[in-house]
């Protein structure tokens, strides 16, 4: 009896099955739409990576996920103490130097009464030298004087720019102390704040990557924070696709996350190299209308639409044999030239028209 039962079953199966593949369809009017494939994931806007820029053991997190971030915020502080000493130590060494500096602005000062004097001095010789030198034309004063006179001239003038230069090198000085110490200090100062870990944008703290007590060194991911309330679609592209892509284009966009639900984007970066590990493009696209809750890394799939032509003839693509042929019978086949194609169905250009009858190949 089981037996029987499971014969008329067989046979009731292949009635169905022979049946099903006898029916024929015909070629029917619809829009086709010309497309490219591409995945990725969902980012957050302007979303970035924090580091440390120096290595140390992480004392502090003064965050936690989830919470809004202002720019310039303090989100970690590494251990210091060494930073802090050498601050100390320039600070020190700065304050020695303005006590130094004071010596030489004292130095400054009496050079400076030199100088005038040199220049007085030498006005004055000046003076008498081209007094002379006239007289000299007319022969009343005697040669040995008016040597006397110029040398002293001359004398004076030297005395002049050197004391000049004494004080342009004690100016040199006392700046040179001074930028080299403030520097130092500065340096110092910046090196102990990079201790101290800040946001550089305002956005949302989406995670902590890591815990109190770590090594943290400059390759260590410390946080990861974006914008709460704008999202990227950060998509890859085959690079035998790229071509065809081009910013403006729309997208279409399907998630895990929302089933059955297509959402509509518009390519707005193309970035124009290719990632030699998996031979595609990255391109970046902005959601029309988001939905109405996103979060960072969600995987997305999508259609980039190249181009849409309305009225087509088409047929399902199942129905077609290596991309060229059709059934009109169960064993007749006949060739046909296709245009558009999606992923259900293929546009026929040549060779069928739409009141003929195709099957579906077994």
């Amino acid at each position: 009896m089981r037996f029987v039962k499971l014969l008329i079953f067989s046979i009731l199966f292949l009635t169905l099955s022979c049946s099903k593949n006898a029916e024929g369809i015909q070629p029917k009017r619809s829009n086709v739409t010309e497309s490219v494939y591409a995945s990725g994931v969902i980012k957050a806007d302007d979303q970035y990576t924090v580091f440390s820029t120096v290595n140390g053991i992480l004392q502090k997190s003064r965050v936690i996920a989830g919470q809004s971030i202002s720019q310039g915020q303090l989100l970690f502080d590494l251990e210091s103490e060494k930073a802090a000493l050498n601050t100390e130590n320039a600070r020190l060494a700065y304050q020695l130097s303005q006590e130094s500096s004071r010596y030489v602005k004292d130095k400054i000062a009496e050079m400076e009464l030199k100088v005038q004097s040199a220049k007085d001095r030498m006005t004055l010789d000046e003076s008498r030298y081209n007094r002379n030198k006239k007289i000299r034309a007319l022969e009343g004063i005697s040669e040995i004087d008016f040597e006397g006179i110029e040398l002293a001239y001359k004398s004076s003038k030297l005395s002049y720019e050197s004391s000049k230069k004494q004080l342009a090198q004690l100016r040199s000085q006392l700046n040179n102390e001074q930028s080299r110490s403030s520097v130092n200090l500065k340096l110092n100062q910046k090196s102990q704040s990079d201790y101290s870990v800040k946001s550089a944008f305002a956005g949302q703290l989406f995670d902590v990557l890591v815990k109190e007590g770590t090594l943290v060194t400059t390759q260590t991911p410390l946080a990861i924070i974006g914008k709460s309330n704008a999202f990227v679609l950060e998509l890859e592209v085959d690079e035998n696709d790229m071509v065809r892509v081009a910013l403006g284009q729309k997208v279409l966009v399907t998630m895990d996350s929302y089933k059955g639900e297509v959402f509509d984007a518009i390519v707005d970066k193309i970035y124009p190299i290719m990632d030699e590990r998996s031979r595609t493009f990255k391109i970046e696209a902005h959601f029309v209308k988001p939905p109405k809750k996103l979060y960072p890394n969600l995987t997305a799939e999508a259609n980039i639409v190249i181009r849409t032509k309305e009225n087509a003839i088409t047929i399902p693509k199942t129905y077609l044999i290596d991309n060229e042929y059709v059934l009109v019978d169960k064993k007749e086949r006949i060739k046909v030239k296709i245009g558009l194609a999606d992923y259900q169905k293929v546009e026929i250009l040549e060779g069928l028209k739409e009141g003929e009858t195709i099957y579906e190949p077994q």
